[in-house]
């Protein structure tokens, strides 16, 4: 026999589970000899358990058996039983030893009636389904015949752990997901794995408590959960809410799969639910987590709701600039040094967690002209990194249009230009003259941009995205404001997080679907449209990008609401002069003109947007003439765009065009 230094585990397992095999082999023998009024075979059964010993002492760590039976508390019969049925799949001359058992040749499997009848210690209890063979579907009874008499089979992954082999359960598999340990933390978030950790090395409770996590940022708590369970020696398994089933039947029997499989694998289930509605949590995820009693983590940024296991939550909050700035380091290597200070602006901006870093230092070592416009191009990066989770819940918009390209008196110029300031210098201003460690609220930059139709709204955003390279994000709030209580506060709450990682600049337009004057309280709905009010205000202030609102009514507005605005801009109907600006820039410079006379054309009483329009209907008339554009196309443009916004075309506005 070779001795325990010179056998591995694998080989060693494997000796001693066809030993324990054939232990329960010998107990049928001798129940078949007792039944036929036989003698007793001391040596056979002593040679059997000398096998046994020797193949128990030859293991240089537990053998898989005795490790399932531990974890699942088996009883010694309990334990046979699943010898028993293992035997069958393991020892080709197993099945007929059992046929010869119970004296019927076509018997050519286990029961447990030849159980209690053969196995030492058989005790009626486990037989019961709340017994660990059948609570942890250790084996299966198939067939018609009855409790006692029906096949007993052993369950696949079961077998396969026995034997050495502990891959995941196949019907886990596209369910549950291994979590991979992340290179690195922020001491912020290693601080909350660690105290995640010792909450459960610390716990007396044969059920311990669920860890809650909370925090905008999934990433980030996916990995701090993952950083626990290494601290523990623990694998992670992470499973979506969405997959929990509805039925009851269902969902019991996969929370016993997922608890089984954290006792054979060591390991921890992570539930991600943060999308899940209040209704969904109290039908689907408190029964599933009440069903579970192994160690158990939940990702959701919401409260849980009641539930009858105790539950302690932990915040991750996204790094800090200082950690963030210690990560682009780390990241970026020698590179750090010839970006000369540009780190702390991308800091500023940008609110990347270490996947977000890493990758994005990834892509900066992509690009084939080496370290030429690092800056510009780590700048790039960053925004490309920040857009994912933004691109699914509003339109991005490419900004196509520049300072020159904006009509505007001087004073709204000026103001526009005022806003670009505080965006560029609120690092300078909040951090290093300390305006911050006053307090977050009041930070956030916001503007309301008031104005009809067509004024220029939309490409002053435009401008300020391409001035400060940040990317826009159009909102429709006529899209977000549900008549569901807590549904719009729900809607703006992803915006604004989905935001916070690139410091986007926010566009909300049609602001007056919420930000009517605010009513009197005389119900409900009443008191909760409010409240959504109130939410978007508290964001706006807290929100480290710009929020842009635009109305057409601003005397409709709270005045409530637009004090805490930092800025108004009223565009104005552009008057002549001003529309005779806008003509003269309207045409690209590769556009062929031709005699078209300017003070005619700002007779025209339509604002900027219309005006692009004509302009544009009237391109496509001259190109399909074959011609360049003259005042006759620009006249039947005209006349089609009156049309659409219902407004007579007067002999003053086109006398003396044709």
């Amino acid at each position: 026999m070779n001795s325990p230094e010179n056998i591995d585990w694998p080989k060693a397992n494997q000796n001693y589970l066809m030993a324990a095999v054939a232990s329960v082999r010998s107990a049928l023998e001798r129940h078949t000899r007792r039944a036929k009024g036989e003698t007793e075979n001391d040596d056979s059964d002593q040679a059997t358990e000398q096998a046994l010993r020797e193949a128990a002492n030859a293991l240089p760590a537990p053998a898989a058996l005795e490790s399932l039976c531990a974890a699942l508390r088996l009883s010694p019969f309990e334990r046979d039983v699943l010898l028993l049925c293992a035997g069958i799949e393991l020892d080709s001359t197993f099945a007929a030893c059992c046929a010869t058992a119970q004296g019927e040749t076509r018997r050519l499997y286990p029961t447990f009636s030849l159980a209690l009848a053969a196995l030492p210690e058989a005790h009626w209890s486990a037989l019961a389904p709340s017994a660990p063979l059948r609570r942890w579907r250790l084996i299966e009874l198939t067939g018609n015949e009855g409790l006692v008499g029906a096949p007993l089979r052993i369950d696949e992954r079961v077998l396969h752990f026995l034997t050495g082999v502990n891959g995941l359960d196949e019907r886990l598999q596209g369910l549950v997901e291994p979590i991979s340990l992340p290179d690195e933390l922020p001491p912020s978030q290693l601080e909350v794995a660690r105290r995640i950790a010792e909450l459960w090395t610390n716990n007396k409770r044969e059920t311990p408590a669920i860890v809650h996590l909370c925090g905008i940022d999934g990433p980030s708590r996916r990995a701090v959960a993952a950083m626990a369970c290494r601290d523990l020696g623990l694998r992670l398994y992470g499973l979506k809410h969405s997959d929990i089933p509805v039925a009851a039947v269902e969902r019991e029997s996969l929370a016993r799969l997922c608890e089984r499989e954290a006792m054979l694998n060591n390991s921890a289930l992570l539930v991600e639910a943060d999308e899940t509605e209040v209704a969904d949590c109290a039908r689907t995820l408190i029964p599933f987590l009440e069903n579970l009693h192994g160690l158990l983590l939940v990702s959701r940024r919401e409260p849980l709701g009641a539930c009858g296991r105790s539950i302690v939550r932990f915040d991750v909050h996204k790094p800090s600039s200082a950690e963030q700035k210690v990560l682009w380091q780390q990241a970026l290597g020698e590179d750090f040094h010839q970006l000369n200070g540009q780190v702390e602006n991308v800091v500023t901006h940008f609110s990347l967690g270490p996947r977000g870093i890493q990758a994005a230092c990834t892509e900066l070592g992509a690009h084939p002209d080496g370290n030429a416009n690092l800056g510009a191009k780590l700048w790039q990066a960053c925004r490309i990194q920040s857009r994912a989770r933004l691109d699914d819940l509003a339109q991005r918009i490419e900004p196509a249009a520049a300072w020159e390209d904006l009509v505007l008196p001087v004073m709204q110029h000026e103001t526009l230009r005022e806003i670009a300031t505080h965006m560029r210098q609120r690092a300078k201003v909040y951090e290093t003259w300390g305006f911050a460690k006053k307090g977050e609220r009041g930070l956030g930059i916001s503007a309301l941009f008031a104005g009809g139709s067509g004024t220029g709204k939309t490409m002053a955003s435009e401008v300020l995205a391409a001035e400060l390279r940040l990317d826009l994000y159009r909102i429709d709030l006529s899209s977000v404001v549900s008549k569901y209580i807590g549904e719009t506060e729900k809607n703006l709450r992803r915006v604004f997080d989905a935001a916070e990682e690139g410091g986007a600049i926010l566009l909300f337009d049609e602001a007056d679907a919420l930000f009517g004057k605010r009513s009197e309280v005389k119900d409900s709905h009443d008191r909760y449209a409010n409240i959504e009010v109130s939410y978007l205000l508290q964001r706006m202030e807290a929100y480290r990008g710009l929020a842009i609102l635009t109305t057409n009514m601003k005397d409709s507005l709270d005045p409530a609401f637009l004090r805490r605005i930092r800025f108004i801009v009223q565009f104005p109907f552009p008057d002549g002069a001003q529309r005779a600006e806008i003509w003269r820039r309207i045409f690209p410079t590769r556009t062929p003109t031709e005699a078209l006379d300017l003070p005619k054309l700002s007779r025209l009483s339509v604002a900027g947007g219309n005006i692009r329009n004509v302009a544009l209907n009237a391109a496509f008339l001259a190109a399909e003439a074959g011609e360049p554009v003259r005042m006759s196309h620009l006249l039947r443009a005209a006349r089609g765009e009156y049309a659409k916004l219902e407004k007579p075309l007067t002999e003053s506005e086109i006398g003396g065009w044709a």
